[in-house]
C-alpha cells in the first residue's frame, strides 16, 4: 500500500509548514471520523490539496467493477468446478441476463480506461488503517501521490507521521513533468 519514494520532496516550504499543522490538528482528534483530512500531491502542478476523507470517493473514485456480485459469483462458481456455460446459466437466473451482461460490459470497459491501481480494495484499505492509526491514538494522515497522466503509474499511499524523517520535511526540490 506504500512506496518507498520520497513523497515529501519537492514540497515548498509553506506546504511542508502545512503538514506540520495539519498533525498537530490531527494530534488532538479524539475519534474517528470521515472528516479527517487525506492530502492529494500532484507532482505534475505542483500541487498538495487537503480534502476531507468523506470527498476522497468524489475526487478519486476507486474501480470496484470487478467486485460486481455477479462476476464474483460466477468466479466462485468457476472456481468450484462448473462449467462455464452452466455458471453463466445459474448466474443469469440469480441475477437475471441484464445485470449479468452490464456488469461484465462495464468490467471489460473498465479495464480499457487506466485507473492507476486505486481499486475498491485499496480504497477500503486506506480507510481501514486510518481508523486503526486514529483509534490508537497515532497522528497520521494519508497522502496520495497521484500517479501522472498518461502512464502506467500507480497512486502511491504514503503516510505522513509525527515521526516523519525530518530530512523529508527540509529537502526541497522541485519535480517538473
Amino acid at each position: 500500500m506504500t512506496s518507498n519514494t520520497q513523497p515529501l520532496v519537492g514540497l515548498t516550504e509553506a506546504q511542508r509548514l502545512g503538514l506540520r499543522d495539519l498533525l498537530i490538528d490531527v494530534s488532538q482528534a479524539r475519534d474517528w471520523s470521515w472528516e479527517l483530512p487525506v492530502l492529494l500531491r500532484d507532482r505534475c502542478w505542483l500541487r498538495l490539496d487537503r480534502i476531507q476523507l468523506n470527498q476522497l470517493l468524489r475526487h478519486i473514485p476507486p474501480d470496484g467493477r470487478d467486485e460486481a456480485p455477479e462476476l464474483t459469483h460466477y468466479q466462485r462458481l468457476i472456481a468450484e468446478g462448473s462449467d462455464p456455460l452452466l455458471a453463466q446459466q445459474k448466474c443469469w437466473q440469480e441475477f437475471g441476463m441484464e445485470d449479468c451482461q452490464r456488469a461484465l460490459h462495464e468490467y471489460w470497459e473498465s479495464r480499457d480506461r487506466e485507473n492507476h491501481g486505486w481499486t475498491a480494495r485499496r480504497y477500503r484499505q486506506l480507510v481501514s488503517i486510518y481508523r486503526d492509526q486514529i483509534e490508537r491514538g497515532v497522528a497520521a494522515v494519508p497522502m496520495l501521490v497521484l500517479a501522472r497522466q498518461d502512464t502506467a503509474e500507480k497512486h502511491q499511499v504514503h503516510w505522513i507521521t509525527g515521526t516523519t524523517p525530518a530530512e523529508e520535511l527540509v529537502d526541497i526540490k522541485l519535480n517538473y513533468c
